[in-house]
């Protein structure tokens, strides 16, 4: 495999950060939260819960992706800690679903939010045109497609704050009691499940980390572009939910499942719906950038290594991109999303993800006492303790997934495990 260009510099890792996290899920997810939370000052205490959750893991994966400055980000950190079979699961799993089905989830919301505007388009036909073009900008360089992502990531952080700000401005519909006393029935496991739907909202924080092999000087603009891309999805999350709880109810909350859509109808009127819409079409069409961006770059050091198919080790010779992994990717996305298999594989799935992201974790700990020969010009930022609380919460979160959704994790553990035969086959195939 050829070496990769190193164009990227600490604006676009914070960018590409943002954009791989901000798509659909913050316009949708507050509501599903709010129904099994209906307490405001929950429900933002959920969203900084998790937002904390992800930043020391964000402080944690720096220290890993200066370590290992290449393109593959947890595949990497798995094989040198663990041995190469970890890192191979996760790279299948990815490919399988984590990877693949969040392209179809993002892009399929892309295509519902367009119909909006659009009236009588296919939803699976926008899907499906959306991931073709932007893989096709991947295909034909790096910096087209960080370029196109970079645009998308700006215009959906202006779009946010220019609604957040417009909100505040009027008088609010609702006055929110953070403090109100705590719902009939509240438990840590009910707030451990609305964690998980929140964490669904930060999916892809890693994802620069993936992408390490493109950014000029990794030393230094990887941690700055993680974490700080990290704090500002934290900073619009939060501003995002107060304007839902000032903006309705518990209950119409609860009741909702487009909730920014209908935070803005009660704040402003029935015509601020389709600027919402218009909102979430941007935000999905640039996560979608991003993440095709990132995750491509997953499978071609597996290739490398002798355990995925060959050709996707190759780089375009003209413009050094991972061709064959982009539309390798894309076309199995585009399966997914047809066949709408991916609902139900990315359920089963996010168990194993909180596994995967546990592990790496981990690794950090392993590989001090393992490499300490490495060069860290990084380190986590309060080691032990800052990695030791992401573990520890990413084990409790399993636990709870565990105890309360047996049969998905039960399944998802199962479509991990159907990478040991693929990885025995490469292993025994000659190179």
């Amino acid at each position: 495999m050829n070496a990769q260009k190193r164009s990227l510099g600490a604006v676009d890792a914070a960018l590409l950060t943002v954009g791989a996290i901000v798509g659909t899920g913050i316009f949708i997810t507050s509501g599903d939260i709010a129904e099994q939370l209906p307490h405001p000052g929950l429900i933002l205490l959920v969203y900084l819960a998790s937002g904390l959750l992800i930043l020391a893991g964000a402080l944690t994966y720096a220290e890993l992706g200066v370590l290992f400055p290449r393109a593959g980000g947890i595949y990497h950190y798995l094989k040198e800690a663990y041995g190469p079979l970890w890192g191979f699961l996760f790279g299948w799993t990815a490919f399988l679903v984590i990877m693949s089905g969040g392209i179809a989830a993002i892009a399929t919301g892309f295509g519902q939010f367009l119909a909006v505007f659009v009236p009588g388009l296919p939803p699976a036909a926008s899907a499906v045109a959306a991931i073709v073009l932007l893989t096709a900008v991947n295909h034909v360089g790096l910096r087209p497609g960080a370029g196109v992502q970079n645009l998308l990531t700006v215009l959906k952080i202006g779009a946010i704050l220019a609604l957040v700000g417009l909100s505040a401005a009027r008088p609010a519909p609702q006055q929110p009691d953070l403090i109100a006393p705590l719902p009939p029935g509240f438990g840590l496991s009910a707030f451990g499940l609305a964690m998980i739907a929140a964490l669904w909202s930060y999916d892809g924080w890693y994802g620069v980390t993936c992408a390490a092999g493109e950014i000029r000087n990794p030393k230094r603009d990887l941690p700055i572009g993680l974490i700080a891309g990290t704090l500002i999805v934290m900073l619009l999350y939060g501003l995002l939910n107060w304007m839902y709880v000032a903006s309705l109810s518990m209950d119409q909350m609860a009741a909702t499942d487009r909730v920014a859509e209908t935070a803005a109808v009660a704040a402003f009127g029935p015509a601020a719906g389709r600027w919402v819409a218009a909102v979430v079409v941007v935000s999905a069409f640039g996560c979608l950038a991003a993440t095709i961006l990132y995750s491509s770059r997953i499978y071609p050091p597996m290739a490398a290594d002798g355990v995925f198919f060959q050709r996707v080790a190759r780089l375009h010779p003209r413009w050094q991109t991972p061709v064959w992994s982009l539309w390798m990717q894309s076309g199995w996305a585009i399966v997914l999303a047809l066949s709408g298999t991916y609902q139900q594989l990315y359920t089963y799935v996010t168990f194993a993800s909180v596994m995967f992201y546990a592990a790496a974790a981990g690794s950090v700990f392993v590989l001090r006492r393992k490499r300490p020969e490495l060069p860290r010009p990084y380190r986590t930022w309060g080691y032990p303790v800052v990695p030791a609380l992401f573990l520890l919460a990413c084990v409790a979160l399993l636990a709870n997934t565990l105890l309360q959704s047996v049969r998905e994790a039960l399944v998802g553990l199962g479509l991990v495990l159907l990478g040991l035969p693929a990885y025995a086959y490469w292993k025994r195939k000659p190179a």
